[in-house]
């Protein structure tokens, strides 16, 4: 095999096993929160710490990265480890508390994973460029197959139910570090060259920022809104566990497979349509929640939720890349990332309260609402395009 194209191997494999752990953990906690913590509106809270930790880990791991990939890398799925151990520990124990550090172990490893596409795009040649990140990428498909059915393998493997998922955890991180052992990266290319470009603020000023920062935040806060609150929502009314870990799959299956083909779409029919039959999908899956509660229903709107994220987040950023100047691209990526993510981890901890206080009921209104919002952002800047057009002479 070409030896950039075992590297891309690899990384696409390392890719994999993180998000089939990050699957198993989505999975479980929430269920896992709601029987430890003493207040059960806070069931959803290690989750939202850990999407807090992830963003705070995005720029710390980039500048330990640079100091090497391998090591990097190495360091991240380390600290995954001992999030996973900790959080074996904790569920044993029924300490809350343990189990939320747990849980922001394991974000600031998540915070090093994101970074495998760019390894991949750096190793890559130009030509194999787009396709080796698509590859690794597209590692959320494996994951998708086989982290639901590792929660429900492990679900009873300890006496205390679900402490058996974070042993399946570790087994992955364990698995990914020898991964990471047989990668050789080539040494990072410093490029020293001068910043210009404009401040921060007039960027995000302009209102196609501001839309496709919206269209991220909301595509994925409402994932988060809903995915977070299935679960819990499916056990309250009965469904057996291994039901619920088989909605996630179908979810996450949606989330990652239409990525082959969403670029193809976006320069087919326009970037602003595929924003906006995402936020369709958002809506067909609310409805489907509304109709009713049965293992169809949730199967139903998981998957349009998964297929809506992936239209609405590829789009918007897709979207985002029209903002910026190359010498402008990491402050402004910077910024996306961390509007974004900061409201993602709002939407997880906001998923348990609403569940918890107000029903399932009020849980997908909300969403229903924040894609409102994105819709009309989207039709506003779509009319602002339409008006800036020039008119044909007569």
């Amino acid at each position: 095999m070409n030896p950039d194209k075992r590297i891309v191997f690899l990384l696409a494999l390392c890719q994999a096993l993180a998000m089939a752990g990050s699957i198993i953990l989505f999975t479980i906690a929430a269920l896992i929160g709601s029987t430890i913590a003493a207040d059960k509106s806070l069931a959803t809270l290690p989750l939202a710490l850990l999407q807090l930790a992830t963003m705070l880990t995005t720029i710390p791991a980039a500048f330990i990265l640079k100091r090497g990939r391998k090591l990097g890398f190495m360091t991240g799925a380390l600290i995954g480890l001992m999030g996973s151990c900790l959080g074996i520990y904790a569920v044993l124990m029924g300490n809350f508390a343990l189990f939320s550090l747990s849980t922001i172990l394991y974000g600031i490893s998540n915070g090093f994973v994101g970074y495998y596409r760019f390894t991949a795009a750096d190793v890559a040649t130009e030509a194999f460029r787009s396709r080796a990140i698509s590859f690794v990428i597209a590692g959320g498909i494996l994951a998708a197959l086989i982290g639901p059915e590792l929660a429900t393998w492990t679900k009873d493997w300890l006496p205390v139910t679900f402490a058996g998922g974070f042993v399946a955890i570790a087994l992955l991180q364990l698995l990914t570090l020898l991964v990471l052992s047989a990668l050789n990266l080539p040494p990072l290319l410093q490029q020293k060259y001068q910043e210009h470009g404009r401040e921060l603020g007039s960027i995000m000023q302009q209102p196609v920022f501001i839309v496709a920062v919206l269209g991220s935040m909301i595509g994925y806060g409402v994932m988060a809104l809903l995915m977070t609150a299935t679960p819990l929502a499916m056990v309250a009314v009965h469904h057996p566990f291994h039901t619920a870990a088989s909605v996630i799959q179908w979810h996450v299956l949606g989330m990652f497979t239409p990525s082959l083909f969403t670029g193809y779409l976006i320069a087919r029919f326009g970037v602003l349509t595929i924003i906006s039959t995402g936020i369709f999908l958002n809506g067909l899956c609310i409805a489907v929640n509304l109709a009713g509660t049965s293992a169809p229903h949730f199967f139903g709107a998981l998957l349009l939720l998964g297929i809506g994220w992936n239209f609405m987040f590829i789009g918007s950023t897709t979207l985002l890349t029209q903002t910026y100047t190359p010498a402008e691209r990491a402050k402004t990526q910077a910024a996306h990332d961390f509007l974004m993510l900061s409201f993602v981890a709002f939407t997880t901890f906001l998923s348990g309260r609403l569940l918890n206080d107000w029903g399932w009921t009020v849980v997908n209104y909300t969403a229903l609402a924040l894609i409102g919002v994105a819709l009309v952002a989207v039709l506003y800047l779509g009319q602002r395009r339409s008006a800036l057009q020039p008119k044909p002479m007569e």
